[in-house]
């Protein structure tokens, strides 16, 4: 058994963001064990780029509201507690809404040769509007 009691805030990387967001790694992988947790804080309107996991991806989220979008233009909405599960291979992208923070637990199996992610590029501002919209709280009328 091991005791973790702390771990350092991360600044995510430009390479991989827009916007203000800060990792803290839970749990990184090292053999025999392939799991890797990162508690994940966006900043409003922050998100990752378009990326997919070679095994899959399931955020779990803590505090907010998350949007996740994928290639085909769906958009999920999810609130504190609930989960949502992205297959291996779908490319996609996940953040804030542009109205508060937002902070999930992003947890991947690695495939051996590290988390198994592969990135690619940043999520514009048009498709960012776009999953806002579609992913906004119907009212009734």
């Amino acid at each position: 058994m091991e005791l973790i009691t702390g771990t350092v805030t991360l600044e995510g990387p430009a390479e991989r963001f827009t916007g203000e967001v800060h990792l803290d790694m839970i749990e990184t992988p090292a053999e025999p064990a392939r799991l890797a947790v990162a508690l994940v804080r966006f900043a409003p309107g922050a998100r990752t780029n378009w990326h997919s996991h070679a095994l899959g991806q399931v955020l779990h989220v803590v505090d907010g509201v998350a949007l996740v979008g994928t290639r085909d233009g769906s958009v999920v909405r999810a609130t504190a507690g609930q989960t949502i599960k992205c297959p291996p291979g779908e490319e996609h992208w996940h953040g804030a809404t542009d109205e508060r923070f937002m902070s999930h637990l992003a947890m991947v199996v690695g495939d051996g040769h590290g988390d198994g992610t592969t990135w690619s590029e940043p999520v514009t501002d048009r498709q960012y509007a776009a999953a806002l919209v579609a992913a906004a709280p119907k009212t009734r009328g």
